[in-house]
């Protein structure tokens, strides 16, 4: 057998000490085919954004309002700390507006949709229909969270005026206001502000790389603003361009002023502080040690070569800081591979201190890893391997659904996971996964056509003899083998064929 052991170096953020445990981040809403309550008119809905603390909806914002629109794009943000290793359960519901109600509950409702934040974060743009109170859909009606971290800590005050602006309106001057645009990494501009009516605006706490639309007729671009005391911008309607061949501009858009400024956080998460799970122990140990080399030891005696591939996932590598969910700790990505349990313990102590502690905890890219080499080995007539992915974790999971349908499709290959789990969080996400109680099922309802994952909470047996911990380990392991090898009527390797 092949093992490859998954290493999360995410630790838990109410454990560890200031580093890159907790990330600020945006939430953008769209909606569409929302219910229409109006009679004369259409629907006039906003967004209340909910989160659940200790049982209760405790509200944390809302949109503005969209006035006669039925698939509004608001301009509003929510700004949400995602903490990496809490469930954060967020409720988006809709209203239509009415103005004459003092209590939310007496807006009319359009709809609702509960998730968790950490789903949103994995997905980045999430998309799915709006329920109401009594569970049924709320006709066509769905919603679109875009979730965008803010890297970027500049704050930026702009104060800016408009000049012979073209006039809009017939009995009288044109109600002038400004929107705001940066671009996704999906390529499309998306909506960050939207000014009062006015002529002068004065604007905080934007991104420096912003298209600004104005009064949705008029497009300009500035991608790096001068700090000079004040810049024109000349306003330009792209229709009347093409049309008139001496177009100018339809106005001036005048930056007055541009202050910027640089806000320094600090998050939590130090693996020098002996709170954390990986803490960089002088002594030279700690849980996830203790893990590794319990559980390796355990498992190392069924793999012929002793080799192991070693990745880790849910951290920022050097140089350039970016998060990776399939890293070799041992920084070779051509040759992951560690001598025994003692190289995959040396390996990992020596990363420690090279990489930073960020998230999500994301399970679904380390077992497509491994997925991709046990499908490789569907090619071979005869059972010449099968996979085990020992994943050790103290976190709840973020990305549930990709996860899910991972291993749905890795119940049809030759392999197998073992989930080890550090700490006292509540893993009750690792026992669903576990599929004991029931078979478990994709996103999309596909069952899996085995069970292939054992978890294991490494606290209920870190001072019980190793045979206690290898009987937990390996409790399920043979089963599944044997029961793959059954389904696919293959012969075991060395084997004579039937």
């Amino acid at each position: 057998m092949a093992y490859t052991l998954g290493l999360t170096p995410d630790g838990q953020s109410r454990r560890v000490g200031p580093q890159h445990c907790v990330t600020r981040v945006e939430l953008s809403i769209t909606a569409f085919n929302l219910l229409d309550r109006d009679v004369a008119s259409k629907s006039d809905p906003f967004c209340v954004l909910f989160q659940e603390v200790d049982g209760n909806w405790v509200e944390l914002g809302r949109t503005e309002t969209a006035v006669n629109n039925l698939n509004p794009v608001f301009g509003v943000k929510f700004h949400v700390d995602y903490h990496f290793e809490e469930i954060q359960k967020l409720r988006f519901a809709m209203f239509d507006e009415d103005k004459c109600a003092t209590q939310l509950y007496e807006h009319d409702f359009l709809g609702e949709f509960i998730c968790t934040l950490g789903v949103i974060v994995s997905n980045k743009k999430l998309h799915r229909p709006l329920i109401l109170a009594n569970g049924k859909p709320a006709g066509k009606g769905s919603i679109t969270i875009t979730a965008q971290e803010l890297s970027d800590n500049r704050i930026i005050t702009l104060t800016l005026s408009g000049r012979k602006l073209d006039k809009k309106d017939f009995f009288g001057k044109s109600d002038p206001y400004l929107e705001f645009h940066k671009q996704g990494e999906d390529g499309k501009w998306m909506l960050v502000h939207r000014t009062e009516v006015s002529g002068i605006w004065k604007l905080a706490d934007l991104c420096r790389n912003l298209t600004v639309s104005f009064h949705t007729f008029f497009l300009f671009f500035c991608s790096c603003l001068p700090s000079s005391s004040q810049v024109e911008f000349d306003c330009i309607n792209p229709k009347k361009q093409k049309k008139k061949k001496n177009y100018k501009n339809s106005g001036v858009i005048i930056v007055k002023s541009c202050k910027v400024g640089i806000d320094f956080t600090a998050s939590n998460g130090n693996p020098r502080e002996p709170s954390s799970l990986h803490y960089i122990n002088p002594l030279g140990s700690n849980e996830y040690l203790s893990a590794i080399l319990a559980v390796g030891q355990i498992i190392q005696d069924y793999d012929t070569d002793k080799m192991f591939p070693a990745l880790g996932f849910g951290a920022q590598l050097p140089p350039d800081w970016k998060v990776s969910h399939e890293f070799a700790i041992n920084f070779n990505p051509t040759n992951p591979f560690c001598s025994g349990v003692e190289g995959i313990a040396q390996a990992y102590s020596a990363c420690l201190p090279h990489i930073r502690f960020y998230g999500p905890t994301n399970f679904a890219p380390i077992i497509n890893h491994v997925a991709r080499f046990a499908a490789q080995a569907l090619q071979q007539e005869k059972a010449a391997q099968y996979f085990t992915l020992l994943i050790i974790t103290d976190g709840v999971i973020s990305d549930m659904d990709e996860t899910r349908d991972a291993i749905v499709q890795a119940s049809k290959l030759p392999m197998s996971i073992i989930i080890i789990g550090v700490g006292n969080a509540d893993f009750a996400a690792m026992e669903f996964l576990d599929g004991d109680a029931s078979v478990l099922r994709s996103s999309e309802g596909e069952e899996a056509v085995r069970d292939i994952v054992q978890f294991v909470p490494f606290r209920d047996f870190r001072n019980a003899p190793k045979e206690t911990l290898a009987k937990s380990v390996l409790a399920e392991l043979p089963q599944q083998v044997t029961q793959y090898f059954k389904q696919r009527n293959l012969p075991p390797a060395n084997s004579a064929p039937k």
